[in-house]
């Protein structure tokens, strides 16, 4: 009986372990993405603030870096996943 469940979970799980991985690099490629995007308020308010005395190039820099970084994040976790699906 142990050798039959082995044999069944040696053909079935690969054929389900892709498609898993698959969607797991899309899910976290989407939520990369939704952080990136949520950054852009406080990128519009910085660009605003730097005409008011009490703004800070240092941080339009800083949510600009944070929003590339996740951008970055998200765009190669849908790479990661295409190249998943084409192997």
């Amino acid at each position: 009986m142990i050798k039959l469940a082995q044999q069944f979970l040696g053909h079935v799980l690969p054929g389900v372990m892709r498609p898993l991985r698959i969607l797991w690099n899309e899910i976290i490629g989407f939520l990369f993405l939704v952080i990136a995007a949520s950054a852009t308020p406080s990128i519009v308010r910085g660009f605003r603030d730097l005409s008011a005395p009490n703004g800070s190039p240092f941080r339009v820099f800083l949510s600009i870096s944070f929003a590339v970084i996740m951008l970055y994040f998200g765009v190669t976790s849908f790479l990661r996943a295409r190249k998943i699906g084409r192997s």
